[in-house]
């Protein structure tokens, strides 16, 4: 067999109304999913996050065809994964490679044996074979370990060689299973960049599921957020980190934006004012053109209103600013100082009131 041709444009990836359900003991089932609907352009970096057990590794499963819907279709560059058989099914595999939380790397083979492993099952000739792998091992820039064994490696470079694997039949579409959660941050980032780098220069499909959101927004341009086996949110990241509207997104985002209060704060909080006026506690976001600008200056400046800071980050999604804190103001002029800030084109929003 002659070696794969290169592949294309990345491929589409559909999930048209989902559901998946398992047999369990006793007669009794479980829902992992109902009526998942979500779609993945060709070319794009798109995340799945949610807790443990919310169903995104089932969705992630369905797309190679390791786990099939109960109802509703899983399409890959239009292919209906769920009803394919034999050699139908083998041709959607190729198009779809797959890195892992724990590396899933053959301690007895090299780095290079792991890479060409694919290219043997699939019966590529030797001659191509050989010419692949060390292109893929230098692409990773693992070209001086080729001969070494994974416990050789750090978590980083095993990483790097499961990469390279799922890269050696040349796919369409690349799926990421919690692959960076076993590694330290600063592995992760160089991950998370191999990962854009590959993206971009070989335009492939990139689908990762995730429980952390730090991830989502570092590689991500669209995500879904599932819960309880069931789409809640979806939407381009930097919207979602903006406007975040159901409870479980807003979980996720509170370790890595600064809006989870304090919880000498948040024991403290009531929803409504108190008689004694107190303070109002308000998130505000900002976003676009005034997102780096003093505006908590201007409004103490301006309205001569007050500001205490409760927390709050500034940083950079999807390559524009966005900011997020945790403010309280004197409630009796609260709504006076609200409105500055929203002429000025911030979001606020009001968390309660505190004495």
């Amino acid at each position: 067999m002659d070696s794969p041709k290169p592949s294309a444009q990345g491929a589409s990836i559909r999930f048209d109304k989902v559901s998946k359900t398992f047999d369990k003991k006793g007669g009794q089932s479980f829902a992992a999913l109902q009526d998942v609907s979500f779609d993945v352009k060709p070319g794009e970096i798109a995340g799945i996050i949610g807790r443990s057990g919310a169903g995104k590794s089932t969705m992630l499963r369905m797309v190679n065809g390791l786990e099939r819907p109960s109802a509703g279709q899983v399409l890959v560059g239009g292919q209906d994964v769920g009803t394919a058989r034999g050699a139908a099914l083998r041709t959607i595999r190729r198009d779809v490679g797959m890195i892992f939380q724990h590396f899933n790397l053959l301690s007895s083979r090299t780095v290079y044996d792991n890479v060409a492993l694919p290219l043997e099952i699939a019966g590529v000739a030797s001659s191509a074979i050989r010419s692949r792998v060390q292109d893929l091992i230098a692409r990773v820039g693992l070209q001086d370990h080729a001969q070494r064994y994974p416990a050789e490696l750090s978590g980083g470079q095993k990483q790097r060689v499961g990469i390279a694997r799922a890269l050696a039949t040349q796919p369409k579409v690349l799926l990421s299973d919690e692959a960076t959660s076993a590694l330290d941050p600063e592995t992760t980032q160089t991950v998370l960049g191999l990962l854009k780098d590959i993206n971009r220069d070989l335009g492939l499909t990139v689908l990762l599921i995730t429980h952390e959101m730090a991830v989502v927004r570092d590689i991500a341009t669209r995500v879904a957020v599932i819960d309880a086996g069931r789409i809640v949110e979806e939407g381009s990241t930097y919207d979602l980190f903006v406007r975040p509207s159901h409870p479980t997104t807003r979980s996720f985002l509170g370790g890595i934006t600064g809006v989870t209060l304090p919880a000498f704060i948040a024991g403290r909080l009531r929803e409504e004012r108190l008689d004694s006026g107190g303070e109002q506690v308000i998130r505000v976001t900002f976003t676009g053109q005034h997102a780096t600008d003093p505006m908590l200056a201007l409004l103490a400046k301006d309205l001569g209103v007050s500001v205490n800071i409760l927390a709050g980050a500034i940083e950079e999604i999807s390559d524009k600013p966005f900011g997020n804190l945790l403010i309280s103001v004197d409630a009796l002029r609260a709504d006076e100082a609200r409105a500055f800030l929203e002429r000025h084109g911030l979001l606020t929003e009001v968390l309660g009131y505190v004495g």
